[in-house]
């Protein structure tokens, strides 16, 4: 890899991490606006290309594939050619993406479409890894306040996405274009200026600001790789890989048919977005809260805590009379929070015990089986619901927990032992 970590370190390397720590978080509250805006016209998208409702969630999928294969590509890159490249170029895909998906309904082509929205997934790796890439920045002692960080900035990207919908759709009627094309223009223009913030401003290499905490560990170029199945075994790393799949699955599995079940008992989409709007503030905006939690008490007791919050919020939901209003908001906000927990004490506890290199490789893999559960589980979701009810979706999300928390429990203490 180009980017080799020196030992001696430039007078102003506490500015640079601040400044790439700073830029890190902008290229998220950029990137992520244009791609949430792009989520949010999907569906619509694609009833109109398709001209059915039933291929109305194939983009939600496609995106969410998009982003586990951009997940472990990118991580390749980034072990090959540094953080810098690699983020910018999962950034540029996402916007090659959003013209790809502008042409598609402007020739209205259902599966140029959907391979837009499929790139734009990918970009949205770049999103996701920066978190680890904040990390890297700090001692042991506050890699998960920074990482929580940029997590954080994707609250700027859900509150400004679904806003900028509207007027983008005029401005594509002002330019001739179909209304639809016009939450695709705010990711062609918001994902590029994600690209250019990585570009111009991740220099030096983040590899080559990463602090001492993590420098007294092989070298990104010293020695072979170790094999991800061995990387796999370690106690933190497979803990930290159930933990994160856990509350991914289960906050997809109720978050994803709360709109269809609160319209279906007659309730309008303003108070859906209320609702909605209450688990994304769970998820994003109090994840700095998640992250000083993290640093105070460890990853293991957060994790334990995020599994017990999303679990117990889920069966909350369950139990939620759905006749009951905006009753849904306690147990919505809950969930998202839960998650937050879980999220920032997993990532953090795979900013441990490793390698640059291999700790690189393995939180890529780590994202895409995220992000590969997570489109199974949004799969699942209907169909549990169709089979049965959304209260036999909430309780079977709270019995999901339910293993993976024993099993950090009971691994606790190896856990403990192998964060250093």
């Amino acid at each position: 890899m180009p980017a080799t970590i020196h030992p001696h370190e430039p007078a102003d390397i506490d500015h640079l991490r601040r400044r790439t720590l700073g830029a890190l978080a902008a290229g998220v509250a950029v990137g992520s606006t244009g791609h949430i805006a792009a989520v949010t016209a999907a569906t619509i998208a694609a009833h109109d290309l398709a001209g059915s409702s039933a291929w109305a969630g194939v983009p939600g999928a496609a995106v969410v594939f998009g982003a586990a294969s951009g997940a472990a590509l990118l991580s390749a890159i980034m072990v090959r050619a540094g953080r810098r490249t690699g983020l910018t170029t999962g950034y540029v895909i996402g916007v090659s993406g959003a013209l790809l998906a502008t042409l598609a309904i402007v020739g209205r082509s259902f599966p140029l479409f959907l391979l837009g929205t499929y790139l734009i997934g990918f970009g949205n790796s770049s999103n996701q890894l920066s978190r680890y890439v904040g990390a890297d920045l700090v001692p042991s002692e506050r890699r998960a306040s920074a990482l929580s960080i940029v997590v954080w900035a994707t609250t700027v990207g859900a509150v400004l996405g679904p806003n900028l919908t509207g007027p983008s759709e005029h401005l594509a009627i002002a330019l001739g274009l179909p209304a639809l094309a016009g939450p695709y223009l705010v990711p062609s223009v918001a994902v590029l200026g994600a690209a250019l913030i990585s570009f111009s401003l991740l220099r030096p290499d983040p590899y080559l600001l990463a602090d001492s905490s993590a420098r007294h560990l092989p070298a990104p170029d010293d020695g072979p790789d170790e094999r991800l199945a061995t990387l796999v075994r370690r106690p933190t790393v497979a803990i930290a890989i159930v933990g994160l799949i856990a509350v991914q699955v289960v906050m997809v599995l109720v978050m994803t048919m709360t709109p269809l079940h609160m319209t279906s008992h007659g309730h309008g989409l303003s108070a859906v977005g209320i609702v909605i709007s209450a688990h994304v503030l769970g998820m994003y905006a109090l994840s700095p809260v998640s992250g000083r939690l993290t640093d105070r008490f460890g990853s293991p007791a957060i994790m334990i805590a995020g599994l017990v919050v999303v679990g117990g919020s889920s069966a909350l939901s369950a139990v939620t009379p759905p006749d009951g209003g905006l009753l849904l908001t306690v147990p919505l906000f809950l969930l998202g929070f839960g998650w937050s927990l879980g999220f920032v004490a997993g990532s953090t506890l795979l900013t441990r015990g490793l390698a640059i290199r291999e700790r690189t490789r393995l939180q890529g893999w780590t994202d895409a089986l995220i992000w590969s559960s997570a489109a199974i589980a949004s799969l699942t979701s209907g169909i549990v619901v169709a089979a049965a009810s959304f209260a036999a979706l909430g309780l079977l999300g709270a019995a999901l927990v339910v293993i993976p928390a024993w099993i950090v429990v009971a691994r606790r203490g190896h856990l403990l032992a192998g964060q250093g």
